[in-house]
């Protein structure tokens, strides 16, 4: 059975563009409130006054551990509570291990790893006091099997499927249900370090999907029934043949 969203209000990383604009973009459609969160200001400023009053802006660097830590308490000064995180920002690196550095890994692993550990933590004694809420993830098809063109990447979305679902069993109690998505290859800036010749054969195969297409997923997950939790879906490009 679906479940209307009316007047829940939702709190999504990495809104400015991709996956988490999508996402914004339909949860506002269907009469939630969302805390849009993002280090890029300007790009809120535009996506705010295109979007009008159900969109909230919160500015917040994710990989500085200040203004990481300050984020749900801002959150909270601006709207009344949380129903909804979704922990959607991250990063990604391609390519063999001794073609990155060292400063590039920290990046990736404090974006898509520890800042996810980190707002999951702030907002679970909120979401515990209130008896009630939803916290969904972005993971990554890369989480699923070892995908050794870009392993970095594949083992920040390793140990988020490992954190996501411990945490899915310790909410049990709590009423909380904890989920993720986890996409295929998506059309958005992620993929813009993609080797040319993968992202020139993936988008003329049709082995790319659209950010749409994941907030579709997420909404999903979101307008379950409170006895159902969708612990994770898959969500691929019909012609994605590498897994």
């Amino acid at each position: 059975m679906s479940q209307s969203l009316e007047g829940k209000i939702a709190a999504i990383t990495g809104a400015a563009s991709g996956i988490g604009l999508a996402t914004t973009e339909a949860l506002i459609a269907a009469g939630a409130t969302v805390v849009m969160v993002d280090y890029d200001e300007a790009a809120l400023a535009k996506e705010i006054a295109r979007l009008g009053e159900k969109a909230v802006a919160q500015v917040t660097n994710l990989i500085d551990p200040d203004s990481c830590a300050a984020m749900v308490p801002e959150i909270l000064k601006k709207v009344d509570h949380i129903d909804i995180l979704y922990c959607n920002a991250g990063t990604y690196i391609g390519g063999d291990l001794v073609e990155t550095d060292s400063a590039t890994i920290d990046r990736m692993l404090n974006l898509n790893v520890n800042a996810v550990m980190k707002n999951v933590r702030e907002v679970t004694p909120h979401m515990i006091e209130r008896g009630t809420g939803d916290i969904v993830v972005t993971c990554s098809i890369a989480g699923h099997f070892p995908t050794y063109w870009e392993p970095v990447y594949s083992g920040s979305k390793w140990a988020i499927t490992s954190f996501v679902q411990g945490m899915r069993r310790q909410m049990i109690p709590h009423g909380i249900r904890v989920a993720q998505v986890s996409p295929g290859p998506v059309i958005s800036a992620l993929l813009a370090d993609w080797p040319k010749e993968n992202l020139r054969k993936a988008k003329e195969s049709g082995s790319l999907i659209e950010a749409s297409e994941v907030a579709d997923a997420v909404m999903y997950i979101l307008t379950r029934d409170r006895t159902v939790t969708i612990r994770d879906m898959l969500v691929l490009p019909t012609n994605f043949d590498r897994v």
